[in-house]
């Protein structure tokens, strides 16, 4: 009897720690490192995806502390900074401490396109000299090395133009590989990585996905994706294509999301080019 109760017990610790671990919403921070024959010195990235304005302690404290950690040479944000349902206080609070120490390049996600508010959404990042990319690209110089950071619009965009938006923002942005430097892609949505290869990009960095919202670790990488469906192919992760990389975010959304997160924590994501 003392045997049978013991092992209910541990039945049930067991349980109760693969709950906690499957429900676990804790900030991480994932890095992934890249090499190319265009880098010499190493330049160290961070990229913040899908925030949706959730909240990382008082001030985004949480989020902002697991950034200086990394001190990275430079911050992309991927689209989907804000939200449309709730107000960008939080999102407010990170443009306020990270505009000042870092250089910072954004692209809209198709919830800024959402909110009816993108124009005001885009004036906030302007204000903290974020720098916004719509069809453009700047060339950075870090750690001694020159980089070409481009970025296109979400193709929520599209909606509001009634135009090919991308296809000419693709156009314009191929420019810059005119300078034969270390070129990267900012752009939200990760399915649409062919047409993005057609234009020669050394890396293309991405969200969206939310990790495909549930994981089971080191058999399903994702189980339900917007715009990829189920069982996404890029929910998150490094993906090879021949001498292109993609790395795709998880996201930060918490809070925000109709479907909990199971196996999936938030993240935060570095890439060291080497």
């Amino acid at each position: 009897m003392k045997k049978r109760k013991k092992k209910y017990i541990i039945a049930l610790f067991l349980i109760l720690v693969l709950l906690l671990a499957a429900f676990d919403v804790r900030l991480k921070t994932v890095t992934y490192t890249i090499e190319s024959d265009k880098i010499s010195n190493q330049v160290r990235i961070a990229l913040i995806t899908d925030l949706h304005s959730c909240a990382y302690g008082e001030g985004q404290k949480h989020l902002i502390r697991a950034i200086e950690k990394k001190n990275p040479d430079i911050i992309l944000l991927g689209g989907d900074i804000c939200d449309d349902e709730i107000p960008h206080v939080n999102t407010e609070a990170l443009l306020k401490s990270i505009s000042s120490k870092y250089p910072c390049f954004y692209v809209t996600g198709n919830h800024e396109f959402w909110s009816d508010d993108v124009e005001s959404i885009l004036d906030m990042f302007r204000t903290y000299h974020v720098t916004v990319l719509q069809g453009s690209f700047q060339t950075i110089e870090a750690q001694n090395e020159k980089i070409n950071i481009c970025g296109i619009d979400d193709p929520e965009v599209e909606r509001y133009s009634g135009d090919f938006v991308i296809t000419q923002q693709l156009e314009a942005v191929k420019k810059a590989n005119d300078n034969e430097l270390y070129t990267i892609l900012l752009a939200h949505r990760p399915e649409l990585n062919a047409r993005y290869r057609q234009y020669g990009f050394d890396l293309i960095m991405c969200g969206h996905a939310h990790g495909g919202q549930w994981r089971i670790p080191g058999i399903m990488n994702g189980l339900l994706a917007p715009n990829q469906g189920w069982f996404p192919p890029y929910a998150g992760g490094k993906y090879a294509f021949g001498d292109t990389y993609m790395v795709v975010s998880r996201g930060l959304a918490r809070e925000t999301t109709r479907i909990p997160r199971i196996f999936n924590r938030p993240e935060l994501v570095i890439v060291e080019l080497n």
